[in-house]
């Protein structure tokens, strides 16, 4: 059975940009945006054309750059917005105009003081308005997560109809369940007409920490787009993480979904991203944390010694990572030791091993971590009689 293409989206220059401290200048995101062209993102929604003229110039130089994305500007359902947008990414190769409007109790009441059929009539004008410059448009219907699945079914099936060809269902507040926001894509997937003219889109915040879990049961019931940023970067708890989605479905092929991401380069496009936003990546994130392929505890180091896969499920080379690290520290076990006293030239009988682990735990209960220079010193102290043999 063939597998179907996940597209992915990735905002990290749009969505994740307006993280606080995280502005980046018209050159680094043309640096950014080239390496998310090679690392084979479908859609890179370069910015907010009319947010600022800073803005419209990135968006308009990454139009100008990027060779295989489409290149998305982000509207709202406002004339004007559409215009610029339109303007700013005339020069991308495949261009897409992504515009919306919020269609929850909570916007239509207090946001717009509106009503549903206003809001439908004002999202269709968008939709057709955004047609007339280029030929893909997407239609976000903001906080979707809470928005009724009949209205919901309702302004996407005229969305559709004015031309839209993707329709992105936003959980903008991070507070669908998995399940709650699978069934949502079901219902549309049932209940809008002409819903095979366009694909169904999940974008989902992390408010909850559900964000990745939330996009994964989306695409399992029938979306086929995942808009995401590099490191889960985004307002306030972030985005869903472009790694994690895409290297849970690689870890789950009986899903039968996949991308086009050469996962190889998701570690060094995580630290550039890192680098040139100025936000740290957390140890303990997955897949491209500092952690993520460490191991000092002395049963997983052991296990992890004899077979990687006794404690990793992913190949640390799979997503650009040269090897796991093993970490010594007051919890490691002799086996430990032993890989990286070899690492450094030491090859240690058991006996010898016995002795030097004994003077290694006194040093690793003041130091939280032995280095290689540390493990020279250990068995130099150790008065076993060994010399280096590196």
């Amino acid at each position: 059975m063939g597998k179907d293409k996940v597209e992915i989206f990735d905002t990290t220059l749009r969505d994740g940009e307006q993280v606080p401290g995280c502005k980046l200048d018209t050159e680094q995101k043309l640096i950014i945006a080239e390496r998310l062209d090679e690392l084979g993102v479908d859609v890179i929604e370069a910015g907010f054309p009319i947010s600022s003229p800073g803005d419209f110039k990135s968006v308009n130089e990454i139009a100008k750059l990027v060779k295989n994305a489409r290149v998305c500007g982000l509207t709202r359902a406002v004339k004007k917005d559409i215009e610029v947008a339109a303007e700013a990414i005339k020069d991308a190769k495949r261009p897409r105009i992504h515009t919306g409007i919020g269609t929850s109790e909570s916007h239509i009441k207090y946001k717009f003081n509106s009503t549903q059929d206003k809001i439908i009539e004002r999202a269709v004008d968008a939709v057709a308005y955004a047609k007339t410059f280029v030929e893909d448009v997407e239609f976000y219907a903001e906080d979707a997560g809470r928005t009724d699945n009949e209205f919901l079914a309702r302004i996407c099936e005229a969305a559709i109809k004015a031309g839209a060809t993707v329709l992105n269902i936003p959980d903008t507040t991070g507070y669908c369940l998995p399940e709650e926001y699978g069934a949502k894509m079901k219902y549309l997937k049932e209940n809008v007409k002409g819903i095979e003219k366009a694909i169904l889109s999940c974008h989902c915040h992390n408010d909850l920490g559900l964000a990745t879990a939330n996009s994964i049961a989306g695409v399992v019931n029938g979306a086929r787009q995942i808009e995401c940023t590099i490191n889960g970067i985004g307002e306030r708890a972030g985005n869903t993480s472009l790694e994690e989605v895409v290297m849970i479905m690689r870890q789950h092929p009986y899903l039968n979904l996949d991308t086009d991401i050469n996962s190889k380069l998701l570690w060094d496009t995580s630290t550039m991203v890192s680098q040139k936003m100025g936000m740290p990546v957390q140890p303990n994130k997955a897949i491209v944390g500092s952690n993520a392929f460490a191991h000092s505890s002395g049963i997983h180091q052991d296990g992890v010694i004899k077979q990687r896969e006794t404690y990793e499920i992913i190949d640390p080379k799979d997503v650009g990572v040269s090897e796991s690290s093993i970490v010594l520290t007051a919890r490691s076990g002799r086996a430990a030791l032993a890989y990286r006293a070899k690492n450094v030239g030491y090859e240690l009988t058991k006996l010898q091993l016995d002795v030097v682990y004994q003077n290694f735990l006194k040093y690793a209960d003041v130091k939280k971590e032995i280095l290689d220079e540390d493990i020279h010193e250990i068995v130099e102290t150790s008065n076993i009689g060994i010399k280096n043999m590196a």
